[in-house]
């Protein structure tokens, strides 16, 4: 029954009915004290006395001040409209080192809850059933993985990025129309002359990345990045198919980079807008903004440059590539293989076409050999400035054309 009914029915059987304060209270469900203050406010207030009254204490001495709440919601919008991170843990750390105020993470989401401010939860797995891991030191490992971005006029752009697995520090993200492996090999190179080159890489199973598990026609074979990375004895790994939380701290960036570009009031219409803006939002990323999965929220940048920075740990340059691949000579007289993330096609020469063979590689050596008599057909060297490796042989005589009649 609500209360302003309840205290109407107790005032009418106290001063109409005339009914005992004990015998009311018994038949209302309320205590008689109550019944004497409401006799007294109905005297002084008259039909005021049936409104509730608000059971917020008159004094809150622990309650924060004022202009506190305002700082707090002052943040919490400027943030969301930036497009960045606003959550308490955020608010808190500005409220710290901008703005000279200590306020606890639960204080700030209590007066959000009040402001009507707070968003609701995201429905998500709880941390404690992720397998969490991270790099003990700087440019241990590197994380990289591109993504899509469109602009104004809806242009499909791609944006790679290479990440500090330990700092989460951006050390590069660049804008292109397509991501190939010769810019995933470029982004990594100025990366590595800007910061030092990494102990070990780790990105996905894109074919920009790596071929290992790809068709037959790739398998053995290898990426620039590959190639530049086994040459320099840095240690590549690659995550399980169909399980992206390997890679996880460059998928979260890319949401966060994401979220802030749609924040923006004016779109990108061209790669260098978006470059630029991509710039600006690094800048803040790497030195302004609090991460959260950092010790004391501490920026990237702070976190990359606490700690010695990793290196390559073993020299590499005298092993060798070798791999055996079996393959079928086809109607032209050639065999393709791919070698340092291009497609080479090797000459062996018509008389052979349709001829199974297997093929001998070491680095660039290659050896054809016949797949059931063991004849060498074919031995050379690729070079890598041309993609068809020719037999070297002189072409055959041309067919003569009859003179027409």
């Amino acid at each position: 029954m609500p209360t302003q009914s309840k205290a109407r029915l107790v005032l009418t059987a106290l001063l109409v009915e005339a009914r005992p304060v004990a015998e009311i209270a018994a038949a209302y469900g309320v205590h008689r004290s109550w019944i004497y203050k409401l006799k007294v406010r109905y005297d002084a207030e008259g039909e005021a006395a049936y409104q509730p009254r608000s059971r917020r204490p008159k004094t809150s001495p622990t309650a924060i001040p004022a202009a506190t709440v305002e700082a707090i919601v002052r943040l919490r919008k400027e943030l969301t409209g930036d497009g960045l991170d606003a959550g308490p843990d955020t608010i808190a750390w500005h409220l710290a080192h901008h703005h000279g105020l200590t306020v606890s993470v639960s204080t700030i989401a209590r007066t959000l809850t009040r402001q009507q401010l707070a968003g609701p939860e995201p429905n998500k797995r709880p941390k404690s059933s992720y397998i969490r891991f991270a790099a003990e030191f700087p440019n241990e490992l590197w994380q990289s993985d591109f993504t899509h971005y469109p602009l104004a006029d809806g242009t499909d752009c791609e944006v790679i990025t290479w990440i500090d697995d330990h700092s989460r520090f951006v050390l590069g993200c660049r804008a292109f129309k397509v991501v190939t492996a010769q810019v995933v090999l470029d982004t990594f190179t100025e990366s590595a002359g800007q910061h030092g080159y990494p102990a070990s890489t780790l990105t996905d199973n894109g074919m920009v990345y790596t071929v290992r598990l790809h068709s037959r026609l790739l398998a053995g074979g290898r990426t620039k990045l590959e190639a530049e990375l086994r040459r320099l004895g840095i240690v590549q790994k690659n995550s399980r198919p169909a399980h992206p939380t390997t890679c996880g701290k460059v998928e979260r960036f890319q949401q966060t980079l994401k979220k802030w570009l749609r924040a923006q009031p004016v779109q990108p219409t061209t790669l260098a807008e978006l470059q630029a803006l991509i710039d600006a939002f690094i800048d803040t990323y790497n030195h302004r903004r609090p991460h959260r999965s950092l010790p004391n929220r501490c920026t990237p940048a702070t976190a990359y440059l606490a700690r010695p920075k990793a290196a390559p740990s073993r020299d590499r340059t005298g092993e060798t590539h070798d791999r055996v691949r079996h393959d079928i000579v086809d109607t032209g007289g050639t065999i393709s293989l791919r070698v340092h993330g291009k497609l080479r096609h090797i000459g062996i020469g018509r008389t052979h076409a349709r001829t199974r063979v297997i093929v001998l590689i070491q680095d660039l050596d290659v050896r054809v050999v016949h797949a059931t008599t063991g004849e060498l057909l074919r031995e050379l060297t690729i070079d890598l400035t041309r993609d068809y490796q020719p037999t070297g042989r002189p072409p055959g005589p041309k067919r003569k054309t009859e003179p027409s009649q």
